[in-house]
Formats: C-alpha cells, sequence, structure tokens
C-alpha cells in the first residue's frame, strides 16, 4: 500500500492518541492540517490502514470504530457506558492456536480479539 500525505497525517495523529479514537476525532484533528479532506476520505484510509496490517481497527457492536495504531494483537478494556477503549496496562496471556489441529486448518483466521468489558472509574455505578 503506498503512504499518501493523506494517510502519513492520519497515521501521525492516530499514533498521538493512547484513548483509541474514531474516525471522527482524527478527522477534527487532520482537518487542521489538510483544510479540505473529507470525513469520507479519513475513514477510508482509516480502513485501508487496517486492511493492510498497519493499524488496528476496534469493532464495536454501536458501529462506531475505533482505531489503534498498535497492530500486533493485544488486549483492551472497553466502558459498556462512554465506549472508552484502552489498552491493558499489564500483559495478558494471549492463547496461541494449535496449527496441528484439523479445525484451525480447516479455516483461514485472519485475526483475534481479546477484549474485557465493565466500567471505567467514570461510569462505574455507585455501590448501594
Amino acid at each position: 500500500m503506498r503512504i499518501t500525505k493523506q494517510r502519513q497525517v492520519i497515521l501521525e495523529q492516530l499514533k498521538t492518541h493512547k484513548d483509541h479514537p474514531g474516525a471522527d476525532i482524527i478527522y477534527a484533528e487532520v482537518r487542521e492540517i489538510i483544510p479540505r479532506i473529507s470525513l469520507g476520505t479519513v475513514y477510508r484510509n482509516l480502513e485501508k490502514l487496517a486492511e493492510s496490517g498497519t493499524i488496528l481497527k476496534i469493532a464495536s457492536c454501536t458501529g462506531h470504530n475505533r482505531f489503534d495504531p498498535e497492530p500486533s494483537p493485544h488486549p483492551h478494556f472497553r466502558c459498556l457506558v462512554c465506549g472508552k477503549v484502552e489498552d491493558l496496562p499489564f500483559d495478558v496471556a494471549v492463547p496461541r492456536l494449535d496449527m496441528q489441529m484439523d479445525w484451525v486448518n480447516n479455516r483461514k483466521i485472519t485475526g483475534a480479539n481479546l477484549e474485557y468489558y465493565g466500567y471505567c472509574p467514570d461510569c462505574t455505578p455507585p455501590k448501594n
């Protein structure tokens, strides 16, 4: 995949985040650098960067995808109230697939996701 000026700026802005922003956040920041860029262009380029394995797309059941500049498999925490996504600040053993198993060999596995979910400190319900 060719890295265009637009893709480079989008990638640079994404790398400034630790909070796994959505396309709308990246768009607002990129627009300060490239004023005539559209939200659709930002979204398409984020999708292409994810498809190429340069970044990680974190899909959401709400349709509001988030993006992570770190493409290697790693666990996340997602808040059920505000939707915030963050990396876990400690190592978690991610299970590896046994490539000798027929079940694994009969499929083309293209990715994995390990996600914990619950409530972030800002959204934690009060204790009764």
